[in-house]
């Protein structure tokens, strides 16, 4: 069986992250979203994957490859050009991509699933593909229900008592919406679809193709199904992905490392004197990271790998990227540290190092760290509020 993962998005709502990072590559306590869902998809007998890539394309296809090592075949279809010896990236919409596929060569020749590459979910895939077959749709979107306070943020569905959709609006404001239960980003295609899609241009699953299928009075359907469903299109989604893992709330998502005390993982060979520090799980810590004496670490917090959390400092439900070290003394609650950036839990970002504060969280590999002047430290001190509690 077929499949087709979308992993061709900038990822503009969770920068800072995807500045270096593919959405589809994000980490989930070290292991790239995408991953889990080729696992998914390998459970459930979708053997062929295709991928269309175009941001940061050579991260995606340098960590997966063939797929050979997670037991499917991979391929990717990159959507841009090259100019200077560099990819640039031009993606074509989410069934512009499927239909450039097909154009290619026709790939897709019977029932195919299509996921999006930044969600965690935990799906019976072969009773979705059963149902959509019973009912002889063209097209199933697996649906599930949102408070409607959260309906902006996705594609809202409103479907008759046989499961046939009639309405499609995409990210209607809360007023607007015709309904709360919403579009997942997990599709079932007949061949034909492409048949709707034009070829050579930028077009969109939600925002062109559906409102089409709905006009058209074509067989497209919705199914609401009991699973778990944790998207990461926004920062503070991603920061709900870790603690809901480190909580063990997901099911298919086992914490890496070892548990060396109740609630604590870490990877290998970290640095830590357990008398001198204070540290209440769930909490991971990557390897080779070092943790110094009177430091005091609350969970839910991840530390990634290669870090240098300094004398003193406080760490609370917070989420810390590799190689990122926190200098003395500092206070670190409900933030994202990722290289440059430090990150509230709403998603406002703070360059800084230009604001001149990388003496505060900064590069763990550098030999001598920064040191605050006063001037440095009064920039802190006007900003302690968006950068320390």
């Amino acid at each position: 069986m077929k499949a087709m993962i979308l992993a061709a998005g900038k990822g503009t709502r969770v920068r800072p992250i995807t500045y270096t990072i593919p959405k589809p590559m994000i980490p989930i306590l070290q292991k790239p979203v995408m991953e889990f869902l080729l696992e998914l998809l390998k459970e459930h007998g979708f053997k062929e994957v295709m991928v269309n890539v175009s941001h940061l394309a050579q991260e995606i296809e340098s960590y997966f490859r063939d797929g050979q090592r997670f037991g499917v075949e991979v391929a990717y279809s990159f959507e841009g050009r090259i100019e200077d010896g560099q990819l640039i990236g031009e993606a074509l919409g989410s069934a512009g991509g499927m239909k450039r596929i097909q154009d290619f060569s026709p790939f897709f020749d019977d029932t195919f699933v299509v996921l999006c590459g930044d969600a965690l979910i935990d799906l019976d895939l072969t009773e979705a593909v059963r149902w959509h077959k019973e009912k002889g749709a063209l097209a199933t979107i697996v649906m599930k229900t949102v408070p409607r306070e959260e309906v902006s943020s996705y594609g809202v569905v409103v479907t008759d008592s046989d499961g046939r959709i009639q309405a499609f609006q995409e990210k209607p404001s809360v007023e607007e919406a015709l309904s709360t239960t919403i579009n997942t980003g997990i599709y079932i295609f007949e061949p034909e679809i492409l048949n709707y899609i034009p070829s050579g241009q930028e077009y969109d699953i939600g925002g062109d193709l559906f409102p089409k299928l709905v006009e058209t009075g074509a067989p497209f359907y919705g199914i609401s199904m009991d699973f778990q469903w944790i998207d990461i299109g926004k920062v503070p989604d991603y920061w709900q992905a870790i603690r809901s893992v480190l909580n063990g709330e997901v099911r298919n998502v086992a914490i890496p490392g070892k548990q060396v005390r109740p609630g604590v993982y870490t990877g290998l060979n970290v640095a830590i004197d357990w008398d001198s520090v204070a540290i209440e799980g769930p909490v991971y810590i990557g390897g080779m990271t070092r943790i110094d004496e009177g430091v005091r670490i609350v969970g839910p917090a991840m530390i990634g790998p290669n870090c240098h959390i300094c004398k003193g400092a406080t760490i609370e439900n917070s989420v810390i990227f590799e190689y990122s070290r926190l200098g003395s003394g500092v206070r670190l609650v409900d933030k994202l540290v990722f290289g440059r950036y430090c990150v509230d839990r709403n998603g406002n970002a703070i360059d800084v190092q230009a604001a001149a504060l990388d003496w505060l969280i900064t590069d763990a590999r550098r030999a001598e760290p920064v040191q605050p002047s006063a001037e440095h430290q009064a920039i802190a001190d006007l900003l302690g509020s968006n950068v320390l509690p």
